[in-house]
């Protein structure tokens, strides 16, 4: 029987067909042949098409090839009772060399499969045992001499032609999404592709990975609003990581030298084209290293992904290309803004009171407690950041905006921080750590009097951080990349949720 939620999703005409279908499954449980698991696949789709795709018919002749391949049913053109052509999909290509084409005939496949075969629906997993042929069309197909049902499929598969036309079932629905699309299947086998370049990366540069914990008394590491839970047996109140930084400098405090952490973090946040409550990021750190050599790994980290996942640093992304090959562009904030608001003069951008004036023609009400580089930077967010298409370094951050970075031995009341854009959009954020503990926690406490002033996104004081770093951490470098935003790039993907397998979206009705 199906739920009343089943039928409340399905079509009146869905509704016909998952009876009908429901009916042959109650047929193969009397007959008990439902759901076999003693079939197994030795080949692929993908590799038959490599390795036989240019024989001659001659030579498939010459030299059969057996075939034992399992795939789903995706087409079925049947020539009366005597033969047929199926289209079989596995998984081991996203392009159309994941599919391989069937041939069934009376005489070889026999009769007692031949009508099942016609009973056969679309969606079905089937097994088949068979040699290779080409057809008078030349295609790579396989002659059927064994058949077997291994999975029936009660739902019917969308319309071949228009797949998911809603793009919201496509993001509920991803496991019929990437049945029909080869372009999901591609974007997200480049996902992986990319993930196990930096995992290679970082290994081949001596760093070691790590897991540190999801579940924080003290949320730290990011100014952001976290999700809240309740630890029932210890009776207390915890935060979903928003980062996991605090944890891997203690470790680096602890005398492991470079560590990196392929992690998911959750901030309770707005959901947009470039934002999830739960999203991955890459973080590293590495001791005896600073700001400006974590601005040439990090390029160079970024870059061997694109490769490795895309086949070339030279992306195009919206119809426009953006070449990761070339070196990165490195702007302080003012700079930036006096390359791409140029009409504001020296003057105006070092008088907290205009820009506060001038934030408010955006909308921006900033925090009463803001000091002048924090409404520097919001004006950058309003004027410039957008127009970053070509991978840009901004440096130097103010002091205020960020309490875990080393301050400027050079400059008062700058950091040795730098945020990465691309296409108008952060990437990444690395700095110079700050190891002094003194220093640290009169930071804190500058977090705890913004929280007290309204901040919900300013720090808590981590008060065993702080007594880490009294036990001495060496100077270090350290920088997440955020993998989500990273994979929109490479796979030319406009919103988030295109690069996450199962994106947050509201509670279906």
């Amino acid at each position: 029987m199906t739920t009343d939620l089943q039928e409340q999703a399905a079509a009146p005409d869905d509704n016909k067909i998952i009876a009908e279908r429901r009916a042959k499954l109650a047929a193969l449980r009397e007959q008990g042949v439902a759901f076999p698991n003693d079939f197994k696949p030795q080949h692929k789709a993908a590799d038959l098409h490599e390795q036989y795709g240019q024989k001659s018919r001659e030579e498939l002749e010459e030299h059969p090839v057996t075939v034992v391949l399992a795939g789903r049913m995706m087409l079925k053109r049947e020539a009366g009772k005597k033969a047929a052509f199926a289209t079989l999909q596995d998984a081991s290509g996203p392009r159309a060399d994941g599919r391989i084409q069937i041939y069934a005939t009376l005489d070889l496949t026999g009769e007692a499969a031949m009508a099942a075969l016609h009973h056969y629906d679309l969606g079905d997993i089937l097994g088949v045992v068979g040699t290779l042929f080409k057809t008078k069309t030349d295609e790579l197909t396989i002659k059927v001499s064994e058949l077997r049902l291994i999975t029936k499929s009660l739902r019917p598969l969308p319309d071949k032609f228009h797949g998911l036309a809603d793009q919201e079932t496509k993001y509920r629905q991803r496991y019929v999404d990437l049945i029909m699309n080869e372009e999901t299947r591609r974007t997200f086998k480049a996902r992986t592709a990319a993930i196990s370049s930096i995992r290679r990366f970082m290994d081949k540069n001596g760093f070691m990975e790590v897991e540190t914990p999801m579940l924080h008394t003290i949320p730290g590491g990011a100014a952001a609003k976290p999700f809240v839970t309740h630890h029932n047996a210890l009776d207390m109140e915890m935060y979903l990581r928003i980062a996991p930084e605090l944890y891997l400098k203690r470790l680096v405090v602890g005398g492991f030298d470079r560590v990196f952490e392929i992690n998911r973090n959750f901030r309770n946040e707005g959901v947009s084209i470039r934002h999830n409550p739960e999203f991955t990021m890459m973080e590293f750190y590495a001791a005896y290293t600073d700001y400006k050599w974590l601005m040439d790994f990090t390029e160079a980290v970024i870059r061997q992904a694109a490769i490795d996942a895309h086949g070339t640093a030279t992306l195009t992304y919206g119809g426009r290309e953006l070449d990761l090959a070339k070196p990165f562009h490195r702007l302080t904030i003012v700079g930036a803004i006096n390359k791409y608001a140029p009409h504001y003069t020296n003057e105006q951008l070092h008088d907290a009171e205009f820009i506060t004036a001038e934030l408010a023609k955006f909308g921006v009400k900033p925090h009463a407690h803001s000091g002048l580089g924090a409404l520097q930077l919001a004006l950058f967010e309003e004027t410039a950041e957008a127009q970053l298409w070509e991978p840009t370094y901004i440096i130097d951050y103010p002091v205020e905006v960020s309490p875990l970075a080393r301050a400027s031995d050079t400059v008062p009341g700058i950091t040795e921080r730098f945020e990465l854009f691309m296409v108008g959009r952060e990437i990444a954020n690395g700095f110079s750590e700050l190891n002094d503990a003194e220093d640290q926690s009169a930071r804190f406490l500058a977090q705890v009097a913004a929280k007290d002033a309204g901040d919900e996104e300013a720090m808590f004081y981590d008060a065993d951080y702080i007594r880490a770093l009294e036990y001495g951490m060496p100077p270090a470098g350290g920088c997440g990349i955020g993998i989500d935003r990273l994979m929109m790039i490479i796979t030319d993907s406009p919103n988030i949720r295109d690069v996450l397998l199962f994106p947050h979206l509201r509670r279906e009705e």
